[in-house]
């Protein structure tokens, strides 16, 4: 059995600008909204917790509404966090092979 999380991109009703991703847990049905990156970053290594922190794949998708700008902000600041992390531990978080 694969664990595998949805992460989507999706617009605050409203808003041109605010984002927030919709995280779901396709095994439980669980969803979790995040705010933000590091919100995102907690709630997935919580949810992974009950696989022992292993997660096989996680899928990304957005709304139709949302702008490409949105897109380009959130893989920049993911990269970011990415970068921290691996500075943190010393280690890349994918194989090079994956880059």
């Amino acid at each position: 059995m694969s664990v595998v999380f949805e992460s989507t991109i999706k617009m605050v009703e409203n808003s041109k600008s605010d984002w927030f991703i919709e995280l779901k847990d396709t095994q439980s049905g669980d969803i979790v909204i995040c705010k933000d990156l590091q919100e995102y970053s907690r709630q997935i290594e919580e949810l992974g917790k009950k696989y022992n922190g292993i997660i096989d794949e996680v899928k990304w998708g957005k709304d139709v509404n949302v702008h490409p700008a949105i897109i380009d902000t959130v893989r920049f600041e993911m990269s970011k966090l990415q970068r921290d992390l691996e500075e943190e531990t010393g280690k890349p978080l994918i194989g090079e092979e994956a880059r």
